[in-house]
Formats: C-alpha cells, sequence, structure tokens
C-alpha cells in the first residue's frame, strides 16, 4: 500500500474507539494490529534493546513492521528506512511500514541529532532486518525439511533453490506473532549499536538500496492530507494560549480574569510565574489571549540595544569559560605544535574578525503540543527531534516515573536542532495535569519568534602566520560568545523548556561553545572557543543554543571567509589554496568535483576584467565535513553596480554522504 494512500480505519475513528493514538504513516497493519490489542487478542512484548521483536514484526498479511527510535525531519529517511528494511529481510519496499519516535512502541536510538539517522540508526535497522530474514530461514527449514543453506526468499517467500515448490511465506511462519530472538547490544541511545548472526548484504546484492523510491510523506505535504501534530484532537480536548511578557524577566503581579469573561468557554491557568489562558474553542483562545489584562512586575534587563552593542559587549565581557584542548576533536578546542614558535617564524601575519548574528530557526510554522496527563500517567504528542528526552523532562516536570509518561513523535512545523517544539509540549503538560483533561497549546507566530531558543551570536578572530613563500605556518582561531546550549538541545530536564523555568526549575545551562569542524592541517595551529555568561539566568528570549548544524556554522563562517583572505593576499586561487592543508582524499574528490562541475578557471582573485560591466560577477566556494559526510558548494554571484543588488546566478553542489539509499532523496536534501 502506498504510503499516502488512506486506511478504512482512519485515525480519528481509531482514536475514537481506543483512546489511543499509534502514530506511522499511514500503516493500515498496525492500527489494526494496535485496535486488536486494545481487545486483548495481541500483546507486542517488552521494547527492550536485547530482543529482536523490539525492531521488527511480520503482520497477517506478510506487512513487515519496523520499529524505528528516530524521527522524520524533512529528509525522507521514512522511505529510506523502508528501503533498508526490505533489502535486508527480503520484501518489497511497499511492503514494509515504520513505526517512529514512539516511546512506547521503538528502542530508543535518541532521536535526531547531527543528520545521524542513516549512519547511526541505519545499520541498526539493516542489521535486526537482516537477522529476522535468517531466523525466518531457520524455521522454513524445519518446517519444509530442507536445510537451511539450500533455501532462498524471494519477496517475503522462503523456497528451496532446487525446487521453488518447496515454499512457506513469512505470514505463514510467523505472521501476528513476535520473534522471540535475541540480538546483542551496547550503548544507548544515539550510541546505541546492535549485532547479530546474520550477515549484511553486499553493495553488488543491492535490489533496493541505491533505487529511488518516491517519498512517502511528499504527497500528503504538497496537498495537505499529512496529518500533523497541529491535527490533533482529542475527546474533551481543550485548547491553550500561553501568555508572555512584554519585556523579558517580567513575572505576572495581578490577572484580571474579569477581561476575558464575556468570551465563552474560556478560563484562565496561573501556576507560580506560568500563566495560559484555555478555551474550548481554540478561537476563543486566540480571543483570550489578545484580551486578557495582566500587570507584569517591573524588569529591566541587561540586555545590548542592538547587535552592535551585542557584539562589543561580547568582546568585553569576561570570559565565563573556555574550551579544553586536552580530550580534542569534537566541541572542544584541538592544539597542535606551538602557535607562539609559528608566529616566531612568520615573516607576514594578517588577522581579521568576523560577526556572526543571533538568528531563529524560524520554522515552517510555530509549535505545537498536545498532552493527556490523568490517573498517574502522560502521553504527548510533539513534532520535536528527541521525543525519548522530552518525555524525560515531562516525566520530571509533572513528578511522575518515567514508564509513565509516553511521547508520540508526530509530523510537525520542524524540530531541527532545537526550535521551540519542547517548549510547546511541555505547557501542553503543564496545563493538562492542572485541568485534568488533554491540553493542546498552539504556540503563535510572534510567540515563536520571540520566544524560541536562538542560534548564539559569535565574534570570531583570526590570526594566520606566513612564511616567504605565503605557506601559513601559524593560525590561531578563537570564537567568543554565548553558549551553544543555555538552553540544551536535548530537552530532557524541566530546566530545558520555559515551562520549567516559569515553574522554578533552575536553567540547565550546557558550558560549550564550538571550534570549525573542517580539519586543515598546518604545522602549528590552535581553535579554540571562550564563552560568556548568559544574559538572564531564567525564561529568555535570548535563550541560545544549537542552530542546525550544531557548534559548525558560526565557526566555519569565520573560518572559511578568513582562507580566502588569505588566498587573495597571496595571489593563490582559493581553491587550490584550500587543498593544499587538506589530506583526506574524500576531501580532494569532492572539491575537485564541484570544481569540475563548474568548470572551475584557477587564477586569483579579484576579477580584474570587468570595469566597464554593469554587472560584476564572482564566485565564492565553501566547504564542510562533518561525520563521514563532505560537501563542497560552488557560488557564481552577480552585483549590480547601480543598485547594489545581489543576485545568486548558479549553484554547484558535490556531496559525498558515503552509502546512498535514495538518490531522490539525496537531491531533495542538497
Amino acid at each position: 500500500m502506498n504510503a499516502i494512500e488512506t486506511s478504512t480505519l482512519s485515525r480519528r475513528a481509531f482514536l475514537a474507539a481506543s483512546g489511543a493514538l499509534v502514530v506511522t504513516l499511514a500503516a493500515p497493519a498496525e492500527f489494526a494490529r494496535a485496535a486488536a490489542a486494545q481487545n486483548g487478542l495481541a500483546i507486542r512484548p517488552p521494547v527492550t534493546p536485547g530482543m529482536l521483536s523490539s525492531y521488527i514484526s511480520i503482520e497477517p498479511d506478510g506487512t513487515v513492521i519496523a520499529y524505528y527510535g528516530k524521527i522524520e525531519s524533512g529528509q525522507g529517511l521514512i522511505t529510506s528506512m523502508a528501503q533498508l528494511v526490505a533489502e535486508e529481510i527480503d520484501v518489497p519496499w511497499e511492503r514494509v511500514q515504520i513505526v517512529l519516535g514512539d516511546t512506547a512502541l521503538t528502542v530508543n536510538m535518541g532521536g535526531a541529532t547531527a543528520g545521524n539517522a542513516v549512519r547511526q540508526a541505519g545499520p541498526i535497522m539493516r542489521q535486526t532486518a537482516a537477522e529476522a530474514r535468517r531466523v525466518l530461514i531457520e524455521m522454513a527449514s524445519r518446517t519444509l525439511g530442507v536445510p537451511s543453506g539450500e533455501l532462498t526468499v524471494t519477496d517475503g517467500m522462503v523456497h528451496a533453490i532446487a525446487d521453488t515448490n518447496k515454499r512457506i511465506s513469512y505470514a505463514e511462519l510467523i505472521g501476528g506473532r513476535h520473534f522471540d530472538s535475541r540480538v546483542e547490544w551496547k550503548g544507548a541511545a544515539q550510541r546505541l549499536e546492535v549485532s547479530a548472526p546474520a550477515p549484511l548484504k553486499q553493495p553488488a546484492e543491492f535490489k533496493i538500496i541505491g533505487k529511488p523510491y518516491p517519498r512517502r510523506d511528499m504527497a500528503g505535504k504538497a496537498f495537505g492530507t499529512l496529518e500533523q501534530c497541529t491535527d490533533i484532537r482529542l475527546p474533551n480536548m481543550a485548547h491553550a494560549r500561553m501568555i508572555r511578557p512584554s519585556v523579558a524577566g517580567a513575572v505576572p503581579v495581578t490577572v484580571d480574569e474579569t477581561s476575558i469573561a464575556e468570551i465563552p468557554g474560556t478560563q484562565v491557568v496561573w501556576i507560580e510565574n506560568l500563566l495560559a489562558v484555555v478555551a474550548e474553542k481554540e478561537w476563543n483562545a486566540v480571543r483570550a489571549a489578545n484580551a486578557l489584562q495582566v500587570t507584569w512586575s517591573e524588569s529591566t534587563p541587561n540586555f545590548p540595544a542592538g547587535h552592535d552593542e551585542l557584539y562589543d559587549h561580547i568582546r568585553n565581557a569576561p570570559v565565563f569559560a573556555r574550551s579544553r584542548t586536552d580530550s580534542g576533536g569534537g566541541s572542544r578546542g584541538r592544539e597542535a605544535g606551538s602557535v607562539v614558535d609559528g608566529f616566531r617564524q612568520a615573516v607576514r601575519t594578517m588577522e581579521s574578525e568576523y560577526e556572526y548574528p543571533t538568528q531563529s530557526h524560524a520554522s515552517m510554522g510555530p509549535a505545537c503540543g498536545v498532552a493527556d496527563v490523568r490517573d498517574g500517567g502522560a502521553t504527548v504528542w510533539t513534532s520535536t527531534q528527541k521525543p525519548y528526552d522530552i518525555a524525560n523532562c515531562v516525566a520530571e516536570l509533572l513528578e511522575l516515573p518515567l514508564e509513565n509518561v509516553r511521547a508520540i513523535w508526530i509530523y510537525g512545523t520542524a524540530g531541527y536542532a532545537r526550535n521551540e517544539q519542547g517548549d510547546a509540549v511541555a505547557d501542553a503538560a503543564v496545563l493538562s495535569k492542572h485541568l485534568g483533561r488533554p491540553v493542546r497549546v498552539q504556540y503563535m507566530r510572534h510567540e515563536a519568534l520571540a520566544w524560541d531558543p536562538k542560534g548564539p551570536p559569535i565574534v570570531t578572530t583570526n590570526r594566520a602566520g606566513l612564511d616567504a613563500s605565503g605557506r601559513i605556518v601559524a593560525y590561531e582561531h578563537i570564537s567568543k560568545g554565548l553558549s551553544a546550549q543555555d538552553c540544551s538541545a536535548r530537552e530532557q530536564y524541566p530546566g530545558d523548556v520555559l515551562a520549567g523555568h516559569l515553574l522554578g526549575a533552575p536553567v540547565h545551562s550546557i558550558v560549550e561553545l564550538g571550534v570549525p569542524g573542517n580539519k586543515y592541517v598546518f604545522d602549528n595551529f590552535l581553535l579554540r572557543w571562550e564563552m560568556v555568561a548568559p544574559l538572564m539566568d531564567r525564561a529568555s528570549p535570548l535563550r541560545t543554543t544549537h542552530l542546525r548544524d550544531p557548534y559548525g556554522t558560526p565557526h566555519l563562517f569565520g573560518m572559511e571567509s578568513f582562507m580566502d583572505e588569505i588566498a587573495v593576499a597571496t595571489s593563490t586561487d582559493p581553491i587550490e589554496f584550500k587543498l593544499s592543508y587538506l589530506k583526506v582524499d574524500r576531501e580532494h574528490d569532492v572539491i575537485n568535483a564541484a570544481a569540475k562541475q563548474y568548470g572551475w578557471d584557477s587564477r586569483p582573485s579579484p576579477r580584474n576584467d570587468q570595469a566597464g560591466a554593469d554587472i560584476a560577477v564572482g564566485r565564492g566556494f565553501a566547504y564542510r565535513q562533518m561525520h563521514g559526510t563532505y560537501v563542497a558548494m560552488i557560488a557564481e554571484v552577480g552585483v549590480h553596480r547601480d543598485s547594489g543588488v545581489i543576485e545568486v546566478q548558479r549553484l554547484v553542489v558535490a556531496h559525498d554522504c558515503g552509502m546512498i539509499v535514495n538518490p531522490k532523496t539525496i537531491r531533495h536534501v542538497i
């Protein structure tokens, strides 16, 4: 069944009948099985990382259900994961359905971080699918009386190689029952690894991996039929809007509840410093949020007036914490040789400073969260990247045992890095517990942009020492700014979300800023970060956190720009210049591929042949490596001399991500 087709058992019908919702992408077999479970007809064993049943099951009709402990953030992963599983278990791709991001149904694979879905979880899904195939062949061997080495699988049918009439289907072998087999595992969440006796297929054997299957989520997004978090409706559900101050740090002093008395079905919820309006109908909640009269406490946050003042604040503020270089790599500092000695040898020194601004994630739409808290337990629906962590946050926030909290991931308006998705569902959980009924919290655009965590502003200072030939003999990069995790990207504790701050939980701030991820090799270099203290130690619209590429973008902006400036100063072609300090073959391959596709002519910058042109045309080159993915991009840009208007005329991208599961998806991502 195609993933965008509808089932005769709709989500709403199932929800109304059972009071529970299994979130997957149009997986009617899973809905049916879940409905059966409500009647005691099927019981899934406990979800533990050491059991094969936690990853794979076979339905009575032969559908393969794969339980994927991450989420889908727009890269087509639900399609790719189905390909990985279908390849290894030997069934058609259409017959694999994916359950993802549900803390009650899937093993915790850590949610999404740094694009690690295929890199970390892909091997787990492949290995468990391959092991399921091996176990099924062993079962068929006993049933058919044929040695397992003389059996193979075609489209979910185990049969003898010599006599295809000796055959039995996966559904006949185990359909509707669970695998009673163990797998080896180690680590947890982002570091979970699973191993089993079954070998994985080699690339020459692939029939499904590497093929451009259509994305299962795309049509639903295009035509508005894909159910998202904003669409969830529960019986007796209330609609809520949070009430925020116009000045950071202010808290409610008095609330005039009579100011919304004429709006039907509305009420105020005021718990410590958390303030909200709740209504039976959403539009009335919006009206009440606009009409509620609140007296706020005086607050004069010591925020810089603008970005220029903010950069001055960063430059002048004392260092709150700085990186270590003793363990190297990652977001810590890196060091080699002696920068002091290197600069002593230099015959020329260059220095440049770059300012990187505060930025909102500004997702496609503001966040939404739904919570149903009752009878000592909680179920929440969320679009966050990390449903397992938000489950822990809700458990601690509501003082519930973690095993009594279920977080169900569902498509939303994006959960990249750390936007406001976790804040919305935490608000909903607090309100639901207080009211004893399900609550849906929908943020407004102005609220999301004002109060979402922001990417940190950073000032980077770069110095290079050159010898007589223009070769770099010393390089120093220092980033100074606000923490990249003053608001933790994991959303794991009450101190990570606004509701926790407003209810008295201390801000869970992590000392981390990061250094550039590109691995240029210099004889003497020092990459270091210095962090200044947060601007406010409680709920703040200037909470800082990851902005997409964790730790990378602000630092790379400074490093790559400076490398370009050195290339200009030494009259060197910028690509040739950067390649001379990169030592990994894949780095050279991806950069050369981009240059070849673009038709790059080797020359120093700038061009000097456009003096009379109305539009001056230039080019830029950028490069990034991270976790085994290498990307090179060339931009051709025109600048209108009379107006200063800038036009990007052409972009060429070379992208080496390793094994490509779905080339169509890679093109979408690029």
